[in-house]
């Protein structure tokens, strides 16, 4: 073999950092294909988007120096911190091994690479509670065994890169033969292809003397594995995952704890910084669990079943996004494949996701029992950006619709985040204001959802949310200002008067999306029967197209306001359900919404 590079026999800090780079571009280049033929542990579809994401949060945290060790132990900090998924998790605690079992020397040579690459399998395995052959464990494993066996006799990085990847890659075509699922559908294992897609890039990164400028793009680019996809039985619905922060945290306890509550249960990190995963049925328990061991710092739950309806029974190649204030019931998310991006919920350091870890009835009692009040905040642009990227891997057109901006930052941070994977993707994402929120917001999702299944184009459906959102509103009676003050939301001149009259008022969203007072009463029925004459007025001179209830633990006006409304509509409720406890957080228990679509 002829050399045509120079010899590398040690590497420093942002050599690794930088080659790190390179192999995360291949995965980001290879997203879609990662996606398209993930069918382990669950046919999910999410693999490719979950080892960018782990990836692209070494990227966003890093900066790296000349010191290795140094370099190593905050990339694996960082990714651990920002693991997605089985694999990103597995990726994560791998990487977390080999920053760990490095000296404190700031290069290294090949011998401490490989050997401190082998050690760090036994963190991988570890961290699963039952580890499966045929996945990126086995392929990490032969990788690092084989590195370990050629150590001695090669005196420079590329060519031991070169010989390992070669390796790799007989590993990877090994996972067809060890699990039948992935036989079954002619691949092989996601995970595994991903980590071989990164070692690629890495020995690209070196033997092609790839500059740093280049590695800027994250073109999705491949999409060309024939993957026979299989309907499947889902063992457990919820894709789950918790960053827990605390002292001297038991690993092994940990697991202990969680190990009948699923399947699929990796425990990764360090005695102070815990990443979970486990697929269950009860994601609400599961967090319970977890909440005696350390502070929760982050949660993650995906729905399985409905990304594996989306992979195998898609309706259109026109994605439809909002957030969980839309508070459209399971059944109407489901039957029009909406997608759902939970705002965050907060006792003091106590963090939940609205609806999926904590529900209505859940937040009613911890209200009661809590000597904090609660607060909310929005997704993370990076948490619309990982949606995004799922999205972008399954369909041609994405329109995002949110709770209005002048009570959330919400729009503001899925609009970042649609930008940027629109221009990384190529694909078309347009997110708009609703400048309302609950029923009302839920109304203008099935209503697009109804005109994507008459076959409207995206052009005419753009137009069409726009329409929508100038038809539709709500009105609110609340027993009590003291949340809604609390939070900031309403003038303080007139919540101040009114709160000192003891007012029952009744709330309406201006036309930039703000809450305003528009009428009171000092009686529970004198509100209510405000709130009817008010919708009847507008009804008077307005055809309605639908109409829902929502309430905070109100089901007394709830069906009062079902009553009139069919009496002056002449139909029921599209639907009757709770309020978000995000929403609760900030109206207080008793709040009772009607929302409206005109024709």
């Amino acid at each position: 073999m002829t050399e045509v590079y120079q010899k590398i026999k040690e590497l420093d800090g942002k050599q690794l950092y930088h080659s790190f780079l390179a192999g995360a571009q291949r995965i980001f280049e290879q997203q879609k294909l990662l996606n398209k033929i993930n069918v382990f542990p669950v046919a999910d579809a999410d693999t490719g988007t979950n080892l960018a994401s782990t990836m692209r949060s070494i990227m966003d945290a890093i900066i790296p120096t000349d010191n290795l060790k140094q370099t190593a132990v905050a990339m694996a900090d960082a990714a651990l911190s920002g693991a997605r998924g089985n694999s990103g998790i597995i990726f994560a605690q791998f990487l977390y091994g080999f920053s760990n079992e490095l000296s404190s020397s700031s290069t290294m040579d090949i011998k401490s690479f490989a050997e401190s690459m082998k050690k760090a399998v036994a963190y991988a395995y570890d961290a699963i509670a039952n580890p499966v052959e045929g996945t990126i464990l086995t392929v990490i494993k032969e990788w690092a065994e084989h590195l370990d066996s050629i150590k001695d006799r090669i005196d420079d990085f590329i060519r031991l890169l070169i010989e390992a990847y070669n390796k790799a890659l007989e590993s990877l075509a090994g996972t067809t033969r060890k699990l039948e699922v992935l036989a079954k559908s002619h691949v092989v294992d996601a995970g595994a292809k991903g980590f071989v897609y990164f070692l690629e890039g890495i020995k690209d990164f070196f033997t092609l003397g790839q500059p740093d400028t280049a590695i800027t793009s994250h073109a999705d680019q491949s999409d060309s594995e024939d993957v026979e996809i299989q309907h499947e039985v889902i063992t457990f619905r919820f894709c789950t995952e918790a960053l827990i922060n605390g002292q001297n945290l038991d690993l092994k306890k940990i697991r202990s704890y969680l190990e009948h509550s699923g399947d699929s249960l990796v425990v990764a990190g360090s005695r102070t910084k815990l990443r979970v995963h486990i697929h269950t049925d009860h994601p609400i328990e599961v967090m319970a669990q977890l909440q005696r061991f350390g502070e929760i710092t982050y949660q993650k739950v995906d729905d399985m079943v409905f990304q594996n309806t989306i992979r195998l029974d898609r309706k259109s190649d026109i994605a439809l996004m909002t957030d969980s204030t839309c508070d459209l019931p399971k059944e109407l998310i489901e039957r029009y494949q909406i997608h759902i991006v939970p705002l965050n919920l907060h006792f003091g350091e106590t963090y939940y996701i609205d609806r999926l870890t904590i529900n209505p009835e859940k937040f009613y009692q911890r209200l009661e029992q809590s000597e904090v009040s609660p607060t909310t905040s929005q997704p993370s642009a990076k948490d619309f950006q990982n949606k995004f990227e799922y999205l972008s891997t399954n369909y041609k057109n994405i329109f995002g619709v949110h709770l209005s901006s002048g009570l959330s930052g919400t729009f503001s941070n899925s609009s970042i985040a649609a930008r940027d994977v629109a221009a990384r993707s190529g694909k078309s994402i347009e997110v708009f204001d609703s400048k309302v929120l609950t029923g009302a917001l839920g109304l203008i999702m099935v209503r697009a959802a109804q005109a994507i299944e008459d076959g409207i184009t995206p052009e005419e459906l753009s137009s069409m949310i726009k329409g929508w959102i100038g038809k539709s509103g709500i009105r609110v009676s609340v027993p009590t200002l003291k949340y809604i003050i609390r939070s900031g939301r309403v003038s303080p001149m007139k919540s101040f008067i009114a709160r000192k009259l003891d007012l029952k008022p009744i709330i309406k969203l201006s036309e930039e999306g703000k809450a305003v007072l528009s009428g009171n009463s000092f009686t529970t029925n004198g509100c209510r029967n405000k709130v009817i004459r008010d919708m009847s007025r507008l009804l008077s001179k307005n055809k309605i197209w639908e109409y829902t209830i929502t309430h905070a633990g109100n089901p007394e006006t709830a069906n009062f306001y079902v009553t009139e409304m069919e009496r002056l509509t002449g139909k029921k409720p599209l639907y009757l359900d709770h309020v978000s406890p995000v929403l609760v957080a900030n109206t207080g228990p008793g709040a009772v919404c009607i929302s409206y679509l005109l024709e």
